[in-house]
């Protein structure tokens, strides 16, 4: 099969035979999920760092000279001593403060994302996207970027469910805090299936189909009904060819 002609075919959903305890929710349903990573997937480089220098450039430059302060954050970073949330706590200071008014977060996050759509996103994963929906999938969009710039991408695909690291907001300011577990890893893999319960959807009963570029993603690949690696590091181009999972490469 040809890199970058894969094209996606519905499987039927499969019959089910859920617990007793799933099936007397009146909320439980089928679904057809077509879930997204974000970075690199179907942006053409990851969106956090750039963002941030986003944020800076247009609101604060003088902030910049407050990027020293990371370095010893990095290198505890580097050397593993710190989560990758701690790491992410720390830009989001530098860049954006200690407190921004959910007004000004709101249209910071809005012109980033008509910036990605203007020039960061791969065309063929916006059609892909729309291809899924005409099929009758419901789109996700699950990523480690922060929930409140991953929104604003949403909407402008009009994507309605997101599951992202949860930004942290206080007295209507948003706050440099990671209000969840970084979505990120098996913690993406939790986070969707919390999301999945909420909407009523059983697994069971659900066909899921899972995009990602990253092997770190592992554990929602395992989780998909049919996996497909999409602009695909070395390590994960690897480990779809040992596992016979289609590939999309959109990079030029």
């Amino acid at each position: 099969m040809a890199q970058g002609q894969w094209q996606a075919k519905d499987a039927a959903s499969p019959s089910p035979q859920p617990s007793s305890s799933r099936t007397s929710s009146p909320r439980a349903q089928s679904a057809m999920l077509s879930v997204f990573d974000l970075d690199r997937t179907l942006t053409i480089l990851p969106t956090y760092t750039p963002f941030l220098w986003f944020a800076v450039r247009s609101r604060a430059p003088w902030r910049l000279l407050l990027l020293p302060l990371l370095l010893p954050v990095a290198l505890l970073y580097a050397l593993r001593l710190i989560p990758r949330c701690r790491m992410k706590q720390a830009m989001h200071w530098v860049a954006l403060g200690s407190a921004l008014p959910e007004r000004d977060a709101a249209r910071l996050a809005d012109r980033f994302a008509r910036h990605l759509v203007a020039r960061g996103l791969y065309g063929e994963g916006v059609a892909l996207i729309d291809a899924e929906r005409k099929a009758g999938r419901r789109i996700v969009l699950a990523t480690a970027a922060p929930h409140f710039y991953t929104v604003a991408l949403a909407r402008r695909l009009g994507i309605a469910d997101v599951v992202a690291t949860a930004s942290s907001w206080k007295g209507g300011q948003l706050t440099p805090a990671i209000a969840s577990a970084n979505c990120y890893g098996a913690d993406k893999r939790t986070l969707v299936e919390g999301f999945m319960e909420r909407s009523g959807i059983i697994r069971e009963a659900a066909h899921i189909r899972f995009y990602s570029d990253h092997p770190s993603d592992l554990p929602m690949f395992e989780l998909a009904d049919d996996p497909v690696a999409v602009n695909p590091s070395a390590k994960m181009r690897a480990l779809a060819v040992a596992r016979g999972w289609p590939v999309l490469d959109w990079r030029r």
